[in-house]
């Protein structure tokens, strides 16, 4: 499966989905972004090594095909493999083999592939840049994915998607969404695609702090104008726009998680890094503070023992965003 759309368009969602109505759902789905890993890495991440195959290899690695085996492999931006990784992924598929980098026993495989790109594979191969035997291997079934602004009755069943994954994340339970918040989210043209309304969605979850979620908890930020978004203003009755700034140029989602942000360290300190006392000068269970930290990038605030081993079962991956 190969699927196409402008950045941000909810490629792993969909693939995603492909898995969970799959045979496969049972076995692992294992993502891969090519843009977040450093070409020397790439190799070794997707076929693994053997021990001392290169500098830092201390020790043989299982990589993201063998971590697949029996499900689904997401593998996001294909047309920014190098060539001599596009050579082995082709092998990969059609002999179901390969061998880990540095090593030369044969590590036999059964993955399902769904592959994404944004960009335009067939001129690619027209200059030289990506193999068609490749191509044609990964576009047995292409998947055009249009921009979120022009799949209007998607909005709702995303949003409402958001909301249940941050809900339990956070290990509350989902809000609803009122209708004129749906209507606002319909006003906007979403340049940045449904990662941009992920993103929306979670601070809307913060501000709305386990109540309905409003039209005055959409923060569009400082984009808002050049998506043509109409005033807030009109949105909501007797308070002020969510999306205003103050000097700083901060929306007041953005000020909002400052000050959660500040609030979260503060309670850390005085706990000396107990975080069961911070949760509580807080007033949150702990699943919902550890999800907290991850959010905020503070892990490094609590004693190494905690912070590494017992997420005391919060939430699992934040977001693509």
């Amino acid at each position: 499966v190969l699927l196409r759309g402008e950045t941000g368009t909810g490629k792993e969602l969909v693939a995603h989905a492909i898995h969970i109505n799959s045979p496969r759902e049972a076995k692992p789905f294992v993502r891969v972004n090519r843009a977040a890993l450093a070409p020397g890495v790439l190799e070794s991440e997707l076929f693994g090594h053997e021990k001392g195959s290169f500098t830092g290899a201390a020790s043989r690695r299982p990589g993201r095909f063998e971590l697949a085996d029996g499900g689904t492999l997401f593998l996001d931006e294909v047309g920014d493999l190098p060539m001599e990784v596009q050579i082995k992924l082709l092998r990969t598929l059609q002999e179901r083999e390969f061998e880990r980098v540095g090593g030369s026993e044969t590590i036999k495989v059964d993955v399902r592939l769904v592959s994404a790109t944004n960009r335009d594979l067939e001129k690619m191969i027209e200059d030289g840049e990506f193999r068609e035997d490749l191509y044609y291997r990964l576009n047995v079934f292409p998947i055009n994915l249009p921009p979120l602004r022009d799949r209007p009755t998607d909005l709702p069943v995303l949003a409402n998607h958001f909301v249940s994954k941050f809900a339990r994340q956070a290990g509350t339970r989902p809000v609803a969404i009122a209708p004129e918040a749906l209507a606002r989210l319909g006003e906007y043209s979403w340049p940045g695609n449904v990662r941009e309304l992920e993103n929306i969605i979670e601070r809307a979850m913060i501000l709305a702090r386990g109540g309905e979620l409003t039209a005055a908890h959409l923060d569009f930020g400082r984009r808002a104008a050049a998506a043509h978004l109409p005033a807030a203003g009109s949105v909501a009755a007797g308070g002020s726009a969510a999306a205003s700034v103050d000097d700083s140029g901060k929306s007041l989602g953005e000020r909002l998680l400052d000050s959660e942000r500040k609030e979260i360290v503060a309670a850390i300190d005085k706990s000396r890094g107990n975080i069961a006392s911070a949760a509580r000068t807080l007033g949150i269970n702990r699943s919902t503070l550890y999800y907290r930290l991850r959010k905020h990038g503070l892990e490094h605030l609590l004693p190494t023992k905690i912070a590494v081993g017992d997420d005391d079962g919060a939430g699992g991956d934040v977001g693509a965003g």
